[in-house]
Formats: structure tokens, C-alpha cells, sequence
């Protein structure tokens, strides 16, 4: 059976809103990788196009300036979510999404987790630093100091163990524990 013009047409608008309801709720979901809606939209779009896009095209398919699209897919490609591809005979940069999920988590997650790491690390050896002068200036304090210590102590502890956890994400041996799926 053939099928008419506005039978396609009508099928492909509910394949857009299909997609739409996707998208939207990848969108909203993106604040946990620290981004915006709209750069999770530009996700969404790169997702379920066939070829890669131009700035100019994404500005025009989604409604948004170019600079909030350099904005958004330069966050992309930080992330491993877009990448910049190459096609023969076009001058502009030409990007489509990353369709490796895990390495775009390990990416994200992984930056994050270092700094917050170094910077408790950097703060529980300036607070261990300044709790050793003070236990020898205020010696009747040093019961609670030491409790202090041994508190700082079970937070390196944690730190150490993030530390390591980063690691196994960033080796890819988490991959032998905890499959791909």
C-alpha cells in the first residue's frame, strides 16, 4: 500500500514528538553534568540526526543564537557527548554527538570529583596544620584537638578511597566489575 504525502508527513511529525518528550526529559536531566537545559536540547538534536551539523544549523533548528551554541557544544565536546567531525569539502566545523554514554559520566564526573578531592585534601592539611600549632599553644584544648585529628583523619580516609574510585573509573577497570551494557 502506498502511502500519501500527508500520511508521511503526519508520521514524521509524531516521530518529532516522540523524539521531543525524549529530549525534553535528557534536557532537564543534564544538571547533574553541571549544564543547562538548552545545551542538553542541542544534545537531544545531535543525538537523533543522521548527519552532522553546523553552528549555523543547530542555531536555526533550535531557535538559539550562534554563541550560545559555540557555548553549548564546546560544553559538549569538554564532556564527550559531541565531537567535531570532518567531511570532505565543508569549511565549517561540523559536530554530531559522542554515542559512548560511559565515557561522557567518566569525563564529567571524574574532573568534578578530582577537584572536589584536592580541594578538601588542601583544606584538611591547612585545618591539620593549623590544629598541630595550636595543640602546642593551647594545651588544654588538646583532647578535643585530638578528636579533631582523628575526624580529619577518617576524611582522608574517604578521600583516598574517592581517589582510588576515580582511578578505576578513568583506567576503565570499573568496566571489568560493572559491565557495559
Amino acid at each position: 500500500m502506498e502511502t500519501t504525502n500527508y500520511e508521511s508527513s503526519s508520521d514524521t511529525k509524531q516521530l518529532q514528538k516522540i523524539r521531543e518528550k525524549f529530549i525534553h526529559e535528557l534536557s532537564t536531566n543534564l544538571h547533574l553534568y553541571g549544564m543547562n537545559e538548552s545545551t542538553g536540547r542541542l544534545y537531544g538534536a545531535l543525538l537523533f540526526e543522521e548527519q552532522p551539523l553546523t553552528l549555523d544549523q543547530m542555531s536555526e533548528q533550535l531557535g538559539m543564537s550562534k554563541t550560545s551554541m559555540s557555548t553549548s557544544i564546546r560544553q559538549l565536546t569538554e564532556a564527550h557527548m559531541a565531537r567535531k567531525v570532518w567531511q570532505k569539502g565543508v569549511r565549517k566545523d561540523l559536530y554530531s554527538s559522542e554515542d559512548d554514554w560511559y565515557s561522557s559520566f567518566i569525563a564529567i564526573f571524574t574532573k568534578q570529583w578530582r577537584t572536589a578531592i584536592d580541594r578538601n585534601r588542601k583544606a584538611s592539611d591547612e585545618m591539620k596544620e593549623e590544629l598541630l600549632a595550636m595543640q602546642e599553644n593551647a594545651p588544654h584544648l588538646s583532647d578535643t584537638i585530638k578528636v579533631d585529628l582523628k575526624k580529619l583523619n577518617h576524611a582522608n580516609g574517604y578521600y583516598d578511597w574517592l581517589d582510588e574510585f576515580v582511578a578505576l573509573l578513568e583506567s576503565g577497570d570499573i568496566f571489568k566489575t560493572l559491565p557495559k551494557k
